[in-house]
């Protein structure tokens, strides 16, 4: 096992007993990933180990669990484990063929440091992307948050500056600081692992800390960015929808940096209301600038 691995995880840490599937998307851990939890004494079932050159995240891996979620069910297994090409996001399932998503993750791993009193500055580091119910669970676990522009350079440079210890993205972009400096998928799922023998817990219950809130998001092709402070008719509609969703939910309305579009966001305590209010600013965007 790679020495800064070995060294993230307890002395006693073993996962004899578990029944893990992988999904190594064609890429990067196709080979590291299997050994390395086989070792463990894991019983191990890996797919998506073959890579062409050309396959790599083809249907597979972080972005499409659904084959990985099929053979969870079927081999019974404790835990999924989905990564992508690069090897640095991570996505689980639990047994139960439900899906974790990187938020999940991080509410799990950042509650298992605070028991442990290995959460630096009891604080946590997101992006605005984060689900608000990464916000809610962080406040329930007395735990500080902070949240930064998309990217996981803006989340590790908040960290830094902060002192956190433990920062991420809903992706599944993960970074444990104190052991390394980017994203590591297979980090990730050992912390998460450990999280659960920790807590000697299914993962469905673990992830319970945390709810996700529905989520809409619509992108809309604009011809100009001007801020959007300066639009009145979509400052308002703004306005509106948070004033009727008041703490259960929230609005972000941003532009791309890098093509011609604005996203459009809304979360809220249902699904049909949030897709209402979403498409409902998504049009006068539209209307405005698209």
């Amino acid at each position: 096992m790679p020495i800064f691995l070995k060294s993230a995880l307890p002395g006693d840490f073993s996962l004899n007993g578990m029944r893990i599937v992988i999904d190594c998307a064609n890429g990067a851990t196709y080979q590291v990933a299997p050994e390395l939890f086989k070792k463990l004494g894991a019983d191990v079932e890996s797919i998506y180990i073959k890579p062409d050159g050309k396959n790599i995240n083809e249907n597979c891996g972080s972005q499409h669990p659904e084959a990985l979620i099929e053979i969870v069910l079927k081999k019974e297994a404790d835990i999924g484990l989905a990564f992508d090409g690069d090897g640095d996001r991570l996505i689980a399932i639990d047994e139960n063929g439900s899906v974790l998503t990187g938020d999940q993750i991080l509410a799990v791993c950042a509650n298992m440091l605070k028991l442990k009193s290995k959460l630096n500055n009891n604080l946590v580091i997101s992006t605005i992307m984060s689900n608000i119910g990464l916000k809610v669970s962080l406040k329930d676990l007395a735990i500080e948050h902070i949240m930064t522009n998309v990217g996981d350079r803006y989340v590790m440079e908040q960290m830094i500056s902060s002192g956190s210890i433990l920062g991420g993205e809903d992706s599944g972009h993960t970074i444990f600081l104190n052991h390394h400096t980017t994203g590591d998928g297979i980090l990730s799922a050992l912390k998460l692992i450990e999280s659960m023998k920790f807590e000697s817990k299914l993962l469905s219950e673990l992830k319970k800390i945390m709810t996700v809130f529905p989520q809409a998001l619509i992108n809309v092709t604009v011809k100009s960015k001007p801020e959007i402070s300066s639009l009145p008719v979509v400052q308002e509609a703004i306005r509106s929808v948070e004033k009727d969703l008041g703490k259960k939910g929230r609005v972000l309305v941003r532009y791309s940096g890098t093509q011609p579009i604005c996203r459009v966001m809304v979360e809220g305590p249902t699904e049909e209301k949030t897709q209402r209010y979403c498409k409902q600013i998504a049009d006068i965007v539209k209307n405005e600038i698209g």
